[in-house]
């Protein structure tokens, strides 16, 4: 094993200015910073060390929690109407959406050791281990959070309003146009178009509060001083409230008003705020979405930038290894590791591409709300929300799955 030391500050004339210094650093980083520590190089390493990866499974389909944080921001989304009638997208996009603007990520190593861990569980689950994680149970520990039932009532929602725009265009088509409509059919409609108008203002009511979180990150900024220079212990000065929201960063400050907005459009929706207040505040909410949204694609974007970057890389170094290896001999440890890599990479890049698409429907829906486009509006905003509904359902459902498979492989 060969060694990378680093130079330590005995040869430097100023002894006193240097202990100063490794004080200061010893305070901030903890008793276990050592400056003259080495890291060890394994020679017989035929790649460099990774780079972590972006998870394609949520760590908060493992853990039911978000943490916010000021460094790096993802994506995902939510809306709310103007009319009882129209709030289809409902809230539960936006809280989706200030997830990923607005989740802290683990340090590099930490995320790439979990990541890669969760994978080995994951594949090395038996078959028989595996068949006993059933569709039913997967979606009974997706309804026991809030984000679960808000898919449910968003698919049955958006189901609701595509019937209906289905038995519109045949009643009034060449063939049912002089037929009489039944009592039944009219109340079945009435019926229906109640429930769709209920499971919205229901979505609304469980995304309540959430404000809090971003909240919660912005007073926990507080007690994170990242200041090198030394000051007596014990003695901590607290920052004004408005310090505070001034130095949170923008996509926690959007997350938090737009939590606000949801809340006083809920309560329009509820009968406890006037109308002319509670359609200002949807509206704003509108906005606050359409900007989180085109923050989380370009986010996105980056990321698949990122490993289409290593698909491509593990690609070269596949075939380099398969030029090099002898034409006889069976793949080496070297190629399997590389394929075993890139399995998950492709997975990876399968899940970015389903929240791309999503997020794209969430854009085309907030676009015909914000900017009233006249063509089809009823049916561009049911089949949008429908495939919204279904792709968020879809990746939360392979999270919980992961989720049990880990159980069952620990157990």
């Amino acid at each position: 094993m060969s060694g990378i030391n680093f130079p330590t500050n005995s040869d430097n004339p100023d002894s006193h200015s240097n202990h100063r210094n490794s004080t200061h650093q010893e305070d901030f980083f903890g008793s276990s910073y050592n400056p003259s520590s080495s890291f060890q190089v394994n020679p017989l390493s035929h790649h460099p060390p990774r780079t972590p990866r972006t998870s394609d499974l949520s760590s908060s389909a493992l853990s039911g929690s978000y943490v916010y944080g000021s460094e790096i921001y993802h994506s995902s989304i939510s809306n709310s109407s103007n009319g009882d009638n129209q709030s289809v997208a409902g809230g539960s996009e936006k809280t989706e959406l200030r997830e990923v603007l607005s989740e802290k990520r683990p340090s590099a190593v930490e995320q790439f050791e979990e990541e890669d861990m969760r994978d080995d569980e994951v594949e090395h689950v038996k078959e028989e281990q595996a068949s006993k994680v059933t569709a039913p149970e997967i979606w009974r520990e997706m309804l026991k959070t809030s984000s679960g039932r808000d898919k449910a009532f968003k698919i049955m929602q958006y189901s609701i309003k595509v019937y209906l725009l289905f038995h519109s265009a045949m009643s009034s088509s060449v063939l049912f146009a002089e037929r009489k409509k039944t009592p039944w059919e009219l109340g079945l409609v009435q019926r229906l178009e109640a429930a769709g108008s209920g499971l919205s203002t229901t979505r609304k009511a469980l995304i309540m509060f959430n404000w809090l979180t971003p909240l919660t990150s912005i007073l926990a900024s507080q007690h994170e001083d990242m200041d090198f220079t030394s000051r007596p212990k014990g003695k901590k000065q607290e920052k004004p409230l408005v310090h505070l929201f001034l130095r949170a960063p923008p996509p926690v400050l959007l997350d938090f008003v737009n939590g606000l907005s949801d809340d006083i459009y809920a309560w329009y929706r509820l009968g406890l705020i006037g109308k002319k207040t509670g359609e200002r505040a949807g509206r704003f909410s509108d906005w606050c979405w359409f900007a989180a949204t085109l923050i989380a694609l370009v986010e996105l974007g980056f990321e698949r930038t990122v490993t289409a970057q290593k698909i491509q890389a593990a690609e070269a170094r596949l075939y380099a290894d398969s030029v090099t290896a002898s034409s006889g001999s069976s793949k080496s440890s070297i190629a399997m590791q590389i394929e075993k890599e890139m399995k998950k990479l492709r997975r990876q890049d399968f899940w970015l591409k389903i929240q791309r698409t999503k997020l794209l429907m969430d854009l085309l829906f907030v676009t015909y709300d914000l900017f009233n486009i006249k063509y089809a509006p009823k049916t561009v905003k049911a089949f949008a929300g429908l495939s919204a509904a279904l792709l968020s359902s879809a990746k939360l459902f392979n999270g919980h799955r992961t989720a049990l498979l880990l159980k069952q492989s620990r157990s």
